[in-house]
C-alpha cells in the first residue's frame, strides 16, 4: 500500500511539473495569439492609417499585458491589471465574487482606489448579471446596471459600461467594471485581452505557490509543525481572502491541459504494457512483489521519457536529425536519470535499467546512433 501510495505521488508531481510547464511556456505565445486575434477582430475604422501607429497600439497591449505578467502575487496582478485596463478605460474597478455575490476591492478613475471597496454589485440583472452567468464580456447601459453603483458613484457621459470576467478554473472569480468616464473613451477589445491575459497569469502564479510550498514542505520534511497548512496564504498577498471564492482561495489540483492529458495518456499506456496478459509477461516468473517492482520501475522510466519528450519536443526533433540526441538533452536526462535512480536504483529492478531502454527505445526510436557518440549504452 505504501509503494503505491509513494508511486501515486510521484505522478502526480510529474503531471503537476508538466502543468506548470505547459503554462508558463505558452503564455507568450497565448499573448501574441490574444494580441493578434483583437487586432484582426477590430473594425478597420477604429485602427489608425499608419502602418507605425498600428505598431504602436499593438506595442501598448504587450506592453499592457507584460506589466500584468510582472506580478508574482494575486495582490500584484491584480493591481497591475487595474493600472494597466486605466489606460483603456477611465474608469476601471474589481468586484470578486463570492458564492454568487460580488463585492469591491479597488478601482482607478473613482478617486481614491478604495473608495469602491466592499461596495454590493448586484448580479441578479442587467450587463453584470449575464458577464457573470455566461463568462462573457458584455456591454450595456448605467441604467441597467445596479441602482445603488450609479447613485453613489455616478454614471459615464456616454452611459455606456462594460463588464468582463475574470475567469479562473472555469468559475468567474471577480468581475471587472469599466466605462469611460466623462470622456466616454473606452476600448473593449483590448481591455479583454487584459482581462484574459490575467485570468492565464493568476492560473500560473496559482499552480506555482503550489510547487513552491510543495518543494519547501519537503526541503524542511519533519522539520515543519504537523499544524501548519501546506498552502497558507497571508491576507496580506491574497486579495480575495476577505471573500474568495472556495476555488480560488483553497488553489486546489490543477485540471490538466491538453498536453499533460498527452502525458497521462503516455503514463496509462505504459500502465498497461507493463502488466500485460499472464502468458505474456516477462516478470511472471519472479515471486510477485519482485514483479510489482519491476512493473512499476518500468511504468515510472515511461512516465519520465515521456516527461522529457513533453518538455523538449523541438529538441528531440533537431537531435533525431543531427544525430546529438544526448547532447542537446544531457541535463534532462541526466536529471530524470537521478530521480529514476533515487528511487528504483537499489531495488530488484535496478539490474534492468529500465530508464535507459526507456530513453533509447522513446527518445532514440530506438535507433541508439541518433543519440550521439557521447551517450553511455
Amino acid at each position: 500500500m505504501g509503494d503505491t501510495h509513494t508511486e501515486r505521488n510521484e505522478v502526480q508531481q510529474i503531471v503537476e511539473r508538466a502543468v506548470a510547464h505547459v503554462l508558463s511556456g505558452q503564455l507568450a505565445t497565448l499573448q501574441e495569439q490574444l494580441v493578434r486575434r483583437v487586432m484582426a477582430e477590430l473594425p478597420s475604422a477604429a485602427l489608425p492609417s499608419t502602418a507605425g501607429a498600428v505598431n504602436g497600439v499593438q506595442g501598448s497591449l504587450v506592453q499592457a499585458v507584460s506589466t500584468v505578467q510582472s506580478g508574482m502575487t494575486q495582490k500584484e496582478i491584480l493591481r497591475a491589471l487595474l493600472d494597466s485596463a486605466s489606460a483603456y478605460g477611465s474608469r476601471i474597478a474589481l468586484f470578486v465574487v463570492k458564492a454568487g455575490t460580488a463585492h469591491g476591492w479597488q478601482g482607478r478613475g473613482f478617486g481614491e482606489a478604495e473608495s469602491v471597496k466592499d461596495f454590493p454589485l448586484d448580479l441578479t440583472q442587467g450587463p453584470a448579471a449575464h458577464a457573470y452567468h455566461n463568462r462573457m464580456a458584455t456591454p450595456g447601459n448605467i441604467a441597467e446596471l445596479d441602482g445603488r453603483f450609479a447613485e453613489q458613484f455616478g454614471g459615464p457621459a456616454n452611459e455606456q459600461v462594460l463588464i468582463l470576467p475574470l475567469v479562473l478554473k472555469d468559475k468567474v472569480a471577480a468581475l471587472l467594471y469599466a466605462d469611460g468616464g466623462a470622456e466616454g473613451l473606452m476600448d473593449p477589445a483590448s481591455l479583454e485581452l487584459l482581462v484574459l491575459a490575467t485570468s492565464a497569469w493568476l492560473e500560473v502564479a496559482s499552480l506555482r505557490k503550489q510547487l513552491q510550498a510543495k518543494e519547501g514542505s519537503e526541503s524542511v520534511g519533519a522539520e515543519r509543525p504537523a499544524t501548519e497548512p501546506v498552502h497558507a496564504v497571508s491576507p496580506a498577498s491574497d486579495p480575495f481572502a476577505a471573500h474568495a471564492p472556495g476555488h480560488f482561495a483553497a488553489e486546489p489540483e490543477p485540471e490538466p491541459v491538453a498536453e499533460v492529458v498527452e502525458l497521462a495518456a503516455h503514463a496509462a499506456a505504459g500502465a498497461a504494457a507493463s502488466a500485460p496478459a499472464a502468458a505474456q509477461d516477462p516478470f511472471a516468473a519472479m515471486p510477485p512483489e519482485d514483479a510489482d517492482t519491476h512493473r512499476k520501475a518500468q511504468r515510472f522510466a515511461r512516465l519520465l521519457v515521456d516527461e522529457i519528450k513533453l518538455y523538449n519536443q523541438a529538441k528531440v526533433a533537431e537531435g533525431r536529425r543531427h544525430k546529438n540526441l544526448y547532447d542537446r538533452l544531457k541535463d534532462d536526462i541526466e536529471k530524470s536519470r537521478t530521480t529514476y535512480q533515487k528511487r528504483y536504483g537499489t531495488t530488484v529492478a535496478a539490474s534492468a535499467d529500465y530508464f535507459q531502454r526507456e530513453v533509447v527505445r522513446s527518445l532514440a526510436e530506438d535507433d541508439l546512433s541518433v543519440m550521439g557518440a557521447n551517450f553511455r549504452s
